[in-house]
């Protein structure tokens, strides 16, 4: 047998068997998004998200390449049934192909995003930091982002435009994040929020965060202006 190029999705690792796991948490039915990312994550890494959003499509019956997709194929889907409960993994065992397989999770968990959405926003708004340490904070307020972001994974603008409209929009939308960040700082941070504020443009949010994390361990509270 000729091998196959281990750039192309038919190439399969001598590690690649069908008893591999994809994420170290089966997905019970909680936590969608996250599990979701995971499993993308992976298959991206093994050169096999093709197999799940239909870009690899199954070759003619009579093309040298139909065994071997029919066998990356079938690796995908028992890696799939791997990242999944047993009650999950019953309701989807006898789909055909990956994509089939992952069309169907995804319109069974991936679609009912407005409680998820609801609850996350909830969460947002009612973040402070309280008694909790800067890296403790910024840990929970950025989880919360990374799920948004994971739940709107499918709002992506590709259009060529000749403005710099997109540009504006994304830096608005850090800039709000910042804000929501520094209204969850507490007061003993306030003329450290106010000095950033002042900065136009607003810095980006790791610098923020190292900031405020060095004046914490420091133990003082004086930000230096050295944002350029």
């Amino acid at each position: 047998m000729v091998p196959v190029d281990s750039n192309r999705p038919y190439h399969l690792h001598p590690s690649d068997t069908p008893g591999m796991n994809l994420v170290s948490v089966v997905f019970d039915g909680k936590g969608y998004p996250a599990s979701r990312r995971s499993v993308l994550i992976s298959l991206s890494a093994k050169k096999k998200f093709g197999f799940i959003n239909g870009v690899v499509k199954a070759p003619d019956l009579n093309s040298t390449d139909f065994e071997q997709w029919i066998c990356c194929n079938d690796i995908v889907i028992a890696w799939l049934l791997n990242s999944l409960s047993k009650d999950i993994k019953d309701s989807v065992i006898f789909s055909k192909t990956a994509k089939e397989f992952w069309d169907s999770l995804e319109h069974r968990f991936g679609k009912s995003n407005a409680a998820k959405l609801f609850h996350l926003q909830k969460e947002l708004s009612m973040l402070v930091q309280g008694s909790t340490d800067i890296s403790t904070y910024f840990t929970k307020i950025k989880r919360i982002w990374d799920e948004l972001d994971s739940l709107n994974s499918d709002i992506v603008c590709n259009c060529n435009c000749s403005c710099d409209g997109k540009i504006k929009l994304a830096k608005s939308f850090l800039d709000q994040r910042m804000i929501q960040f520094l209204m969850g700082l507490n007061d003993v941070y306030a003329e450290a929020r106010g000095n950033i504020l002042m900065m136009n443009p607003l810095p980006e949010m790791d610098y923020a965060y190292s900031c405020f994390y060095k004046m914490k361990s420091k133990g003082r509270f004086m930000l230096m202006l050295n944002y350029t």
